[in-house]
């Protein structure tokens, strides 16, 4: 059996996988680099399956899930910036990027360093979508193309949101490239993972793992919509967007793999769904949220990685 991880998008929302993950590894007594075969990630999730698999230099994960909580409960308001100007000549995000992109890139860098995609402990792949050649692009740490590509590099290209940040003009396979927010495709990547690992571990039963950042249950209001303009749908569309790929490909990825194919996920109702709102009282309401989660799901987290390696 090949276990696979997918870890969906959506911003500070991240911290829901990454307590999940966490306590995968407390129930498991393992790094999660070592319990499954092959690691995928967009967007927020991408940045979390990164760091999962970054070598401390000795063969061991550099960092565990639990420390990188803290990207979240410490760092989201870093990442989350604004100065009032900013917050004046982008209109909210409406004219320009919402937030400059040197706060999440000096986090990427602390975190990821310079360690190249190459190096990484297990297989991992992050998605993007290429502006210049408007297709979607798949960094894969077992190709040679990308082994020279820098993880933060790519950390940066998946979450490159529309709207919130400025797309990535980073070097890889010889070249700039310009690249955005692999969500706008591929919110929840296990569809593609599950397509990878076919390919990666020819004849051998698949297990999908996947992780969701918290399901949007918050309506749009048919009166407010209808007056709505461009400036008006520009954020909404984009969660209707990143929530709609992820319902679709849960629902692809039942009907390929059955009981084969775990999804967690919890519907957020106390916790506000913006992928920004890093303030200290949401990112409690999503720890509580993800706890809430755990528990619903206490059973299946305890018996993924069992004897027999079957969830009852």
């Amino acid at each position: 059996m090949k276990n696979i991880l997918s870890i969906d998008g959506g911003g500070i929302r991240g911290i829901i996988p990454a307590i999940v993950l966490a306590e995968i590894e407390r129930v498991t007594g393992k790094p999660i680099c070592q319990l499954f075969d092959l690691i995928t990630g967009t967007s927020t999730g991408g940045i979390l399956a990164l760091g999962l698999v970054k070598d401390s230099g000795s063969g061991e994960p550099q960092f565990s899930a639990k420390e990188l909580i803290d990207i979240y409960r410490q760092r989201g308001r870093d990442i989350f910036s604004r100065s009032f100007w900013k917050g004046m000549s982008s209109v909210a995000g409406l004219m320009d990027e919402k937030y400059p992109s040197d706060g999440i890139e000096k986090v990427l860098e602390e975190y990821l360093g310079h360690e190249p995609l190459g190096a990484a402990l297990n297989n991992v792949m992050i998605t993007s979508y290429d502006l210049g050649n408007r297709k979607p692009l798949f960094f894969k740490s077992w190709k040679t193309s990308f082994y020279q590509t820098e993880m933060r590099h790519v950390a940066r290209a998946t979450s490159a949101a529309p709207t919130y940040f400025e797309p990535a003009l980073i070097p890889t396979c010889g070249s700039l490239a310009a690249l955005i927010d692999g969500g706008v495709f591929i919110n929840n990547p296990a569809v593609s993972a599950y397509a990878e690992a076919l390919k990666l571990f020819p004849g051998e039963d698949i297990r999908v793992l996947s992780i969701g950042t918290g399901e949007l249950i918050r309506p749009i209001d048919h009166g407010e919509a209808c007056d709505w303009g461009k400036a008006g749908w520009m954020l909404p569309v984009l969660d209707c967007v990143f929530d709609g790929v992820s319902n679709a490909a849960d629902y692809q990825m039942e009907q390929f793999l059955g009981e084969n194919y775990i999804r967690l996920q919890v519907a957020l109702e106390d916790a506000a769904d913006d992928m920004d709102n890093a303030s200290k009282g949401n990112i409690r309401l999503l720890e509580a949220e993800a706890e809430r989660l755990i528990e619903v799901n206490r059973h299946v987290i305890e018996s993924l990685f069992s004897t027999d390696g079957v969830i009852a």
